[in-house]
């Protein structure tokens, strides 16, 4: 096994990751689409990887992510979301700029950097789309979110999740209130025209299943959270 990835790599296992390849083999399209590649070359990247010990992968199976790889994808993965809490708590971006910016910056920075980083974060545990960051020895929450478009009419929401690669909809989503932290109450879904009616702080939304794509979030109960 190589003792540096390159970056390529680490993209891979990021999105193998992602994708869940912790605990199934992931299919290669999935990873092509994820990553914005043509299949072929997935193929033969996977078979490179397996060969040096990152993945375990087959046609029939797909690629999962070995002891080693499951490390780097996570070291990976908290650099991207420091990153990104970075540049929005101290460079003041706006929370739909950071991932392209995040994307660059984690293959850059060193473990010292990357430790400092979250010294002066404080050790911080979400990134501003509140995604989980690992810890420095490897840890992340596991959390069981439903998609948004899942819910319906009586149900009230906490937000917990916006996927972060589409600029557009995170703006659209931070002027309607619609970020982590944020109570929904389902008011009303038109199943004909897939309409969403939702309330959030005060004001009335409505938005398709495709306008609350990428939104992940958690019931709220008489007795707490779900």
């Amino acid at each position: 096994m190589a003792d540096k990835p390159t970056p390529a790599v680490q993209d891979y296992l990021k999105a193998i990751h992602q994708l869940g390849g912790t605990d199934e083999g992931v299919a290669s399209g999935k990873i092509a689409t994820a990553l914005g590649v043509k299949a072929p070359s997935v193929t033969g990247m996977l078979k490179r990887l397996a060969d040096a010990g990152w993945i375990e992968y087959t046609s029939g199976t797909g690629a999962k992510l070995s002891a080693a790889g499951l490390v780097e994808a996570l070291r990976v993965i908290r650099r991207h979301r420091l990153v990104e809490l970075f540049l929005t708590q101290v460079l003041k971006l706006d929370w739909s700029e950071v991932d392209t910016e995040a994307e660059a910056l984690e293959h850059a920075i060193s473990p010292r950097l990357e430790q400092a980083i979250s010294d002066y974060l404080g050790e911080p545990h979400e990134d501003p789309h509140g995604h989980p960051i690992p810890s420095r020895t490897g840890e992340m929450k596991s959390r069981n979110l439903k998609r948004l478009s899942e819910f319906r009419a009586g149900d009230t929401v906490v937000v917990r999740e916006a996927q972060d690669d589409n600029p557009d909809r995170l703006r659209h989503w931070s002027a309607q209130g619609l970020t982590p932290g944020a109570r929904v109450r389902v008011l009303s879904y038109q199943e004909l025209d897939d309409l969403f009616e939702v309330e959030v702080d005060g004001k009335l939304v409505r938005l398709g299943s495709e306008g609350l794509n990428g939104l992940r979030g958690e019931l709220v109960t008489s007795s707490g959270m779900k």
